[in-house]
């Protein structure tokens, strides 16, 4: 997504408390204060500690993970421990509430069609900054899905990479709970994100007016199909170059992840675009009728949301799709979450098997994800189907 208008050490080793099998069980894992609880030092946060983080940031996101899985029991976790890292009583009930959230995501999954048989999430600690009795740390999560039904040609595994930060805070006693999550993507759109996504105010030209929207696409399953006829650009170039760089980043241009005011999706999609036989049209960066992108220069038109879509209609590079489900390889879709006209989200098709396309985008990085799993997550949000 992007737019311009856009001290003292304890002495024994802290071990995690997985967080599945304390939160679906309901227990409170705040410990209880007595008046006359002795109060330790600022704790700190040595290698012991650090590595407790990241295991109780895995074993939440795993569970989360599982929670999608077909056939996974409420108890997720294969492991039970005990120590100095835990969950706090609100963020225990947190997660409850998250995995019945997700557990009802993966129902509507399935009732389109679509259960994973696996999934496989690995947690890296990336940094720790320590103020008192606060710790944040951010963490990557990198997620695996199989589809359990894959048949012939249809993708095996999706796959996707997020962010987040947790904040612990230690007790009268010196022991770390943690207290909250919060995803750092631009947008959050992994498949076991239950935040609402980020949204930004409604785009407008230079002087002020709103620019040329393009029409809603259906999302009902089995439209007419829409077979691509161009042979002007090489849509299995735009896929290879999607799915090389999903989340290994081209250094030939800026990565917006991360920014203030916005992410990545759309310069990752205008360069799979280019790669496929998009030519440049260089002028005014803010001049929506042109488009052009390197590691110097970026027009509004290749970074942003609605800049593209204004230049893509406009320069007739691409037609309006009626239904989602007519997309083919190449192919662009953008999501409205909040159906205020502003688009917020860029994808390219990659893939398509037995009439569902497949996306792979930035913020959050993912690689194919059905089209059927984003009407499911975001049943309420606008659909826009670009035909490269």
């Amino acid at each position: 997504m992007k737019s311009r208008k856009l001290s003292r050490k304890r002495s024994r080793t802290a071990i995690v408390t997985a967080a599945a099998a304390s939160v679906v069980a309901g227990v409170a894992l705040v410990p209880n204060w007595s008046a006359g609880a002795a109060v330790v030092d600022d704790p700190t946060v040595d290698a012991a500690t650090k590595a407790t983080f990241q295991k109780l940031a895995d074993a939440v996101f795993t569970d989360r993970t599982q929670a999608l899985v077909d056939g996974a029991t409420k108890k997720q976790s294969t492991s039970r421990f005990s120590g100095d890292v835990r969950l706090s009583s609100t963020q225990s009930r947190d997660e409850n509430s998250a995995l019945t959230q997700l557990r009802g995501r993966q129902n509507r999954l399935a009732k389109l069609g679509e259960t994973y048989s696996a999934g496989n999430t690995q947690v890296t600690l990336d940094a720790t900054r320590v103020t008192g009795r606060t710790a944040k740390a951010d963490v990557t999560e990198t997620t695996t899905l199989t589809y359990a039904k894959a048949t012939g040609n249809e993708p095996k595994t999706t796959g996707f990479q997020s962010h987040h930060e947790l904040t612990f805070k230690a007790d009268r006693q010196g022991t770390w709970q943690l207290t909250t999550i919060k995803d750092t993507d631009n947008g959050g759109l992994a498949v076991n994100t239950l935040s609402k996504p980020s949204v930004k105010a409604p785009a407008t030209g230079d002087d002020g007016t709103t620019m040329p929207n393009a029409p809603r696409a259906a999302t009902t399953r089995n439209p007419v199909a829409v077979p691509k006829t161009s042979t002007a650009y090489d849509y299995k170039a735009m896929a290879a170059y999607a799915e090389k760089y999903w989340n290994n980043y081209n250094t030939d241009y800026p990565d917006f992840n991360g920014h203030a005011d916005g992410g990545d999706c759309t310069n990752f999609v205008s360069q799979s675009l280019k790669a496929g036989g998009w030519k440049h049209v260089p002028g005014y960066v803010y001049d929506y009728t042109k488009w052009f992108g390197n590691a110097d220069i970026q027009s509004d038109s290749f970074v942003g949301v609605n800049e593209w879509s204004w230049f893509a209609q406009n320069s007739k590079r691409t037609t309006p799709l009626a239904n989602v489900y007519q997309l083919e390889v190449g192919d662009v879709l953008q999501m409205d979450f909040d159906r205020d006209g502003s688009k917020d989200h860029t994808m390219i098709v990659t893939y398509k098997s037995n009439g569902i396309p497949y996306v792979t985008y930035h913020s959050n990085n993912t690689l194919r994800r059905s089209v059927a799993s984003l009407i499911a997550s975001y049943p309420n949000a606008y659909y826009y189907a670009y035909r490269t």
